[in-house]
């Protein structure tokens, strides 16, 4: 009723792994909100933008994926936080620090080699830079430079649209679905860097503390 379809056709999205309803205890389907937006997605998809049920499984991998590195994020920076605590108790200092760039972002191939590469037309690369399907970086003299993960979206594009015969509409909305994958990652292992080097100056400043500093005033310290 809150998404206007008929139960066999929820059913059906399940099979198809579409959602991904909970179970009581009793076997019976449980529906989360997150369960009800995400069907309300398959509506729009479907009715709005004529997107066929390929391309809709393609979307809705991508948003499970999302929802899963969200779940991974929060559990991440709860482990993290409890590390900390751990850590700062037992007086261990953690050396790790950031990891460099990701290779694959590095701008390096100008459009005529990047079109050879994925077997395209360079307007077709254009086309697609337009529709924000791509975002090919630039050089100083405003180039167009495709990184190696570039030409993995333009193979993925060149799969969606020939092999599964997704519309362009689809097509938009799994790109836009995979550049948002992207940032969620990047912000996440962001994120997750932070808090390591805060862990690692926490330890830092709690092991330069007097000897003679009482207990609890060390730990107010280290919070403050």
């Amino acid at each position: 009723e809150l998404v206007d379809m008929h139960p066999q056709t929820l059913r059906l999205y399940e099979r198809k792994g579409l959602i991904r309803p909970g179970r009581s205890s009793g076997k019976t389907r449980l529906y989360s909100e997150r369960d009800i937006e995400h069907l309300r997605e398959i509506r729009r998809l479907t009715q709005e933008l004529g997107v066929n049920l390929a391309g809709v499984e393609e979307v809705m991998r991508l948003q499970h994926e999302l929802d899963d590195l969200q779940d991974q994020f929060e559990g991440e920076i709860e482990r993290l936080e409890g590390e900390l605590q751990e850590r700062i108790l037992r007086e261990r200092a953690l050396g790790n620090g950031p990891e460099s760039a990701d290779p694959l972002d590095r701008p390096v191939y100008v459009i005529s080699i990047a079109a050879q590469l994925v077997d395209m037309h360079p307007q077709t690369l254009r086309l697609y830079e337009r529709k924000g399907l791509i975002r090919p970086g630039r050089s100083s003299g405003k180039t167009r430079l495709y990184s190696e993960r570039d030409i993995e979206h333009l193979r993925e594009i060149r799969r969606l649209t020939q092999e599964l015969g997704v519309n362009l509409a689809g097509v938009e909305e799994i790109m836009r679905l995979r550049h948002q994958l992207d940032s969620a990652r990047g912000r996440m292992e962001g994120a997750i860097e932070r808090l390591q080097s805060d862990l690692t100056d926490r330890m830092t400043q709690w092991r330069a503390l007097p000897a003679d500093v009482p207990e609890g005033d060390a730990e107010d310290t280290v919070s403050s």
